[in-house]
């Protein structure tokens, strides 16, 4: 069970808000989970060249009272799980020596995982909050450069197909500019995989002190976007070495956006069926057609 529970997912997120310490503790949970489950506090320190004093603030960090929960968390997960298939690409990082078939597998399994464990660790009551403040909204602005902003580009189209205003901005120069606009009407939405971007960043707390709504999309709970943040949605993707900004992370980053999306489609389902109608009706006439 390498990498696979819901408790080493969010132990992945923490990993840069963590200690060097904390830090080696939880990658023993992400490596071994099902391991972890057996080991007692000493063992755990011991493999992690740590204290149990460190274990214990790991358990805190995580949310966790102490680490017989967490012990007792690790066992149940451990034993939800169904099989434990070796024929599947555990770990998922590419190595040079990889032939492509194996390529092609590492990134298949890499991309499904990341869908998977982001569906699985959403929080449904945040994710309810910020449906209903996109719905809401005057305007929604978006935030994200580099990869997120095809993410950011994906979002402001769903929106402008159901008649929402929307605008996705990767110029940095012009997403200042609207964020200094913006006021208590509307909706300031960051995308970022890692959530330092400081463009990104900058733009959303811009926003924020003219009093938007601010909402972060990012992989790790506790990165510095998440301190600007009003509400926090997050993402369960890893970025390997030859796949920094990868399909994966992006993958995940599209599967919340289709949550919300289809959240606010439901807040609003007549006027969103009307709008589907016009809009699919406006580009009707843009594709070949059959003899």
């Amino acid at each position: 069970m390498t990498d696979r529970s819901p408790t080493a997912v969010r132990a992945r997120g923490l990993l840069p808000s963590l200690s060097p310490a904390e830090r080696r503790v939880a990658q023993v949970i992400i490596d071994e989970a099902a391991t972890a489950a057996r080991l007692t506090i000493s063992d755990l320190a011991a493999r992690a060249r740590s204290s149990e004093t460190t274990v214990i603030r790991f358990c805190r960090a995580m949310g966790f009272s102490g680490y017989p929960e967490l012990r007792l968390t690790l066992a149940a997960e451990a034993g939800r799980a169904d099989r434990a298939d070796a024929t599947e690409p555990i770990g998922g990082d590419i190595s040079e020596t990889d032939d492509l078939g194996q390529v092609v597998k590492k990134i298949a399994f890499a991309d499904a995982r990341a869908v998977e464990e982001t569906a699985t660790q959403i929080d449904i009551a945040v994710l309810e909050q910020v449906v209903d403040v996109v719905a809401g909204a005057r305007r929604v602005d978006i935030y994200g450069v580099g990869a997120s902003a095809f993410v950011a580009a994906d979002f402001q189209q769903k929106l402008h197909r159901i008649g929402r205003i929307a605008y996705a901005w990767s110029d940095m120069h012009m997403a200042l500019t609207s964020a200094a606009l913006l006021d208590d009407r509307d909706v300031a939405f960051g995308i970022s995989h890692t959530g330092t971007t400081v463009d990104t960043i900058e733009a959303f707390t811009l926003a924020g002190r003219h009093g938007a709504r601010t909402v972060a999309l990012t992989n790790f709970p506790k990165s510095p976007i998440t301190r600007v943040a009003d509400l926090v949605l997050t993402t369960a993707a890893r970025e390997t070495t030859f796949r920094s900004g990868a399909m994966a992370s992006r993958l995940a980053q599209l599967t919340v956006i289709d949550c919300v999306f289809v959240g606010v489609a439901q807040r609003t389902f007549r006027e969103t069926r009307a709008a589907l109608d016009v809009t699919y009706a406006a580009v009707r006439g843009r594709h070949v057609r059959r003899p």
